[in-house]
């Protein structure tokens, strides 16, 4: 008897900020990788299923391509090779608001792209953001470029945001895997504990709540998670910075900062749980942490 479903592991990886988590996130139907305005939100990772009656697509979301400045982001781009070299075929997304013809392809990229060329794996690329555009013909020449360089397997112009153009995606990358048993049980959305999701979902609001170096040198890291079977949940969790002057700015005037960012964070989390939570929060100072081997380890990186 022949098998009439397909299962495949894709890797969505690009520049920072170009869409990559929004793209899984239409996808699967459901909020799974964190999305903010910012460069460089997502850093572990995330791992998305999605499942219709004959496919399933194990999707490695991943931090976005860039020259590392620090064992943080060092790890980060081990991630990047890690699901590149699981995954039967590979999604390359880009801007296309910040389309530039002299600059296509960034050379570190394309060289990452030529590897996977190398290893027979099809490429498809995804040129993002068309809600940006005047007008959706403003992607011809793009794709003409993209097909030049004779790297993609496809080009397909979408907007995650809007959620267009998806069905062309998933058609495309179903001709790129086998035909096989689901990897998981069709209901399943990731393999990721909800601990996981709390984290990301607390250190989402840090992005959209501070500015400038904040985000970037905070790490959430959960202390207890305890499910109840009567009443909340009990969560606490410490938000590690690296500089004594951040704590004021994370706590902000008699604790107000604080207790917004936790209160936002509280009611996305019940959202995400669909239970009530108590959620207490201790700010903590860890010198240097994204160059600490130990610290990084203790925080799952």
């Amino acid at each position: 008897m022949s098998i009439q479903t397909k299962a495949g592991y894709i890797a969505i990886i690009g520049k920072p900020n170009t869409g990559k988590s929004t793209l899984m996130n239409a996808i699967i139907g459901a909020k799974l990788s964190i999305v903010t305005p910012k460069p460089q939100t997502t850093r572990k990772r995330v791992l998305g299923i999605y499942s219709s009656d004959n496919m399933q697509i194990i999707f490695l979301d991943t931090p976005g391509i860039l020259s590392p400045k620090y064992k943080m982001q060092t790890t980060m781009m081990d991630y990047v090779s890690a699901s590149i070299n699981e995954a039967d075929c590979v999604i390359y997304i880009c801007d296309a608001s910040k389309y530039r013809k002299e600059q296509i392809i960034p050379t570190s990229i394309k060289n990452t792209l030529a590897k996977i060329k190398k290893a027979n794996k099809k490429i498809i690329c995804i040129l993002n953001k068309l809600d940006l555009l005047k007008d959706v013909k403003e992607t011809l020449p793009m794709i003409a470029d993209m097909n030049s360089l004779n790297i993609f397997s496809d080009v397909i112009p979408i907007s995650a945001l809007k959620k267009s153009n998806i069905k062309n995606v998933l058609d495309a990358i179903s001709n790129y895997i086998t035909f096989m048993p689901f990897y998981y049980d069709a209901e399943m959305l990731s393999t990721q504990p909800e601990r996981f999701f709390v984290s990301e979902i607390i250190r989402e609001h840090i992005f959209l709540s501070y500015g400038d170096e904040i985000p970037y040198s905070t790490e959430v890291n959960i202390v207890e998670f305890k499910e109840r079977q009567v009443g909340k949940w009990y969560i606490n969790i410490e938000i590690i910075i690296e500089k004594t002057s951040q704590k004021g700015i994370i706590i902000g005037k008699n604790g107000e900062k604080l207790k917004t960012l936790l209160e936002k964070s509280r009611q996305a989390i019940e959202d995400h749980l669909q239970v009530g939570v108590y959620l207490e929060a201790f700010v903590k100072v860890r010198p240097k942490w994204r160059n600490n081997t130990t610290f990084l380890k203790s925080f799952g990186y």
